[in-house]
């Protein structure tokens, strides 16, 4: 792929009138404090009319973005290192999925695909069939498309209960489903997404996952202690669907022990248990793969995608085998907003860049340069533990010297540091021990080591 220091954002305008044009150096450069006088303004507005429970990890307001960087009022440059939490894969307004929206804006923007329906909502089911793991002309997969990840696993879910006639849901320990009711419940962690919204949802069950630097097994030993208490505490022969997350996200980007997904999906095959592969954050194209789950050989009966599907514009599918799909009877699956035309036609985009920019090249590049500088870091603070994920999902756990305890304070100093120098970082994991990245797959090797440089600063200042 052709890097340039300078990236350029086309304003969607009328027919008749020419884009004013407006560009954004792929560069990090801090003119205030941030968040600056003009974000701090805003921000009390906001804390007028806008409820506590909508957190923001940086109140700084971005006015414009592009590619790599986010722009905010106050005229900071800062280098976007979460990507809306892995939704912006293929970069801020990137020129295709801005001109694809575009257009489709000026010819259908709503009728509801389930009162008169639009050829995009078609070419995205066809591209997922193309790119699902396992889907080919004698097993055929087909897609529902809605709004966001937590929609997608809520219907993945009564997809998966309509086919069985079961009504349990299983899950792994430190996922993350969602904030609706079910989705919430499914969470590992209660706080804050469930805490004081009760009641929770029934028929679901937490089993133990594989997390190779906590629990040193192997996957075969982690994989036969999932199974092992699933059929204790819940019965195989009344669990619906188990649903996993291929690599964690809120979890802390967990990559499990080699062997662990095959046997759980081994052991669903033969129990009748649907198998739901939740890609939300970890898929389309992210970690190399199209999807992450491709990485461990297992071809699940559901996947499920939103986040990075559309290039910023709100859209999920639930992709299945036909058999499951089919089971739901007309009128049983949709909603008015599900597979919006212009979302859909934004999604097309992307799958479209995905194969003509290669960039699932472009995230095994990530990997190979900042996955390296982020070993080097490690090699030089002993407070992080281990490097891992896949593709451009990486992170860092960062704990107490000598042992795996967490160590929140030190990811709170340097996620801290880092946005005064204009890069903007997130945490991870149940106990907020690990940093996480998920930048644009077209981030350029220089941008990649410019936060490299912050990071070796802030673990410096973090650790002195």
């Amino acid at each position: 792929m052709t890097e340039s220091n300078v990236s350029t954002i086309s304003s969607p305008v009328s027919a008749d009138e020419a884009a004013p044009e407006t560009t954004v150096p792929q560069q990090r450069r801090v003119v205030t404090a941030i968040p600056g006088p003009r974000s701090q303004a805003i921000h009390a507005r906001r804390q007028a009319v806008v409820p506590p429970g909508v957190h923001s990890v940086l109140p700084a307001y971005i006015e414009r973005a592009h590619d790599s960087i986010v722009v905010d009022v106050d005229g900071n440059h800062i280098v976007d290192m979460c990507g809306g939490i892995g939704v912006m894969t293929v970069g801020h307004t990137d020129d295709a999925v801005v001109a694809a929206a575009t257009a489709q804006l000026q010819k259908v923007t709503h009728t509801l695909f389930t009162m008169t329906p639009y050829e995009p909502y078609v070419q995205v089911a066809e591209h997922l069939a193309k790119h699902v793991p396992g889907s080919t002309a004698e097993v055929p997969y087909k897609t529902l498309l809605m709004n966001s990840g937590a929609e997608a696993v809520e219907n993945g879910v009564k997809i998966a209960r309509k086919f069985t006639g079961r009504p349990g849901v299983a899950v792994l320990e430190h996922a993350y489903h969602g904030r609706t009711m079910l989705t919430a419940s499914m969470n590992h962690k209660a706080a804050p997404y469930a805490l004081g919204y009760g009641p929770r949802a029934s028929d679901i069950y937490k089993a133990p996952n594989s997390y190779p630097l906590q629990d040193g097994l192997s996957g075969a030993e982690a994989a036969a202690r999932t199974i092992a208490y699933l059929e204790k505490c819940a019965g195989a022969s009344d669990l619906a669907c188990l649903v996993v997350e291929p690599i964690q996200g809120e979890g802390g980007f967990i990559v499990p022990a080699e062997g662990y997904l095959p046997a759980l999906a081994e052991w669903c095959r033969e129990n009748g248990i649907v198998f739901i592969a939740d890609e939300v954050q970890a898929g389309m194209a992210r970690t190399g793969t199209v999807f992450s789950i491709e990485q461990f050989g297992v071809q699940p009966d559901i996947v499920l995608s939103a986040k990075g599907i559309a290039g910023g514009l709100p859209l999920a599918g639930i992709t299945g085998r036909a058999e499951i799909m089919d089971q739901s009877q007309p009128g049983g699956l949709g909603g008015t907003f599900g597979g919006n035309p212009v979302s859909c036609a934004a999604a097309v985009a992307v799958f479209e860049q995905i194969e003509a920019q290669d960039l699932l090249a472009e995230a095994q590049r990530i990997e190979r340069v900042f996955g390296a500088g982020l070993t080097r870091l490690a090699e030089k603070y002993p407070v992080i533990a281990e490097v891992r994920g896949k593709g451009a999902m990486l992170a860092i756990e960062v704990v107490q010297p000598g042992t795996t305890a967490p160590n929140a304070e030190v990811v709170a100093k340097v996620i801290d540091f880092a946005a005064q120098e204009g890069v903007l970082l997130l945490s991870s994991g149940v106990h907020n021990q690990a940093i996480r990245f998920l930048p644009s797959l077209k981030m350029t090797d220089e941008l990649l080591e410019d936060v490299l440089s912050v990071l070796d600063a802030a673990f410096a200042a973090a650790t002195a």
